[in-house]
């Protein structure tokens, strides 16, 4: 089960500087407005796992409590407008395949400003079902290395229900069906396993090899869609 990260690749994550402070929260609130929405509602994070991840990513930063307890209100129904989750589809410079996940409070105002840094790098967005057979949406918990051997990890994972365990410079990378997901870490917590980093994403089936001066390019791009306010995560498949 060990093999080729597949998660360094398709991860991109800012440093909670004083310049993107304000940008992480308003992107860790929605996510969190989106979990209870898309929870039924239900605002308890201990009935609500998509709802906990969102408030870990919060906490990850400092995202003040009431800050948290004001998303989950809107989640819930009060307040202000409704935010929804769109997934868009698109091709970068190279014919590189993006799943693009936003939340918004106005469509035509977000799919306006990521046609517009699409354009300019020379990429296009595409219609539902354009690149998304391209992934498959999987869960992954990163381990630290240093208090587990491989395998010793590698056996409590599989009897956890995990589907691969993945061995990297700094860090194990265990992967899991998003259903799988919440049992595969309690289980995991059970064996004493330190998690720092559990995470629901898009996992590429096959990564495309791209030249040094094209992936600068893929790099600035999924930089520049990260930085609209509406985007949550950018994926690749490079």
């Amino acid at each position: 089960m060990s093999g080729h990260s597949k998660w360094s690749k398709v991860k991109h994550q800012k440093a909670t500087t004083d310049v993107v402070k304000s940008m992480a929260f308003t992107k860790a609130a929605r996510a969190i407005t989106i979990a209870v929405q898309e929870g039924g509602g239900i605002g308890d994070p201990v009935h609500n796992f998509h709802l906990r991840l969102a408030i870990e990513k919060a906490r990850d930063v400092n995202m003040p409590k009431d800050n948290i307890e004001r998303a989950i209100e809107k989640g819930m129904g009060v307040g202000d407008s409704a935010i929804e989750q769109i997934q868009y589809e698109a091709y970068g410079p190279g014919g590189v395949a993006l799943v693009i996940e936003a939340a918004t409070d106005n469509r035509q105002r977000t799919v306006s400003a990521i046609k517009n840094v699409l354009e300019r790098a020379g990429g296009a967005i595409g219609g539902p079902g354009t690149v998304s057979y391209l992934f498959s949406r999987s869960g992954i918990l990163t381990i630290p290395k240093g208090s587990h051997s491989f395998d010793m990890l590698f056996e409590a994972a599989l009897e956890s229900g995990a589907d691969d365990v993945v061995e990297t410079e700094d860090m194990f990378e265990v992967y899991a069906k998003v259903a799988a997901l919440q049992e595969v870490k309690r289980l995991l917590d059970e064996h004493g396993i330190v998690i720092d980093n559990m995470e629901i994403f898009m996992n590429p089936k096959t990564m495309m090899p791209l030249p040094d001066d094209t992936m600068i390019k893929i790099d600035e791009l999924v930089e520049h869609l990260s930085n609209l306010d509406d985007v949550q995560h950018v994926f690749t498949n490079v």
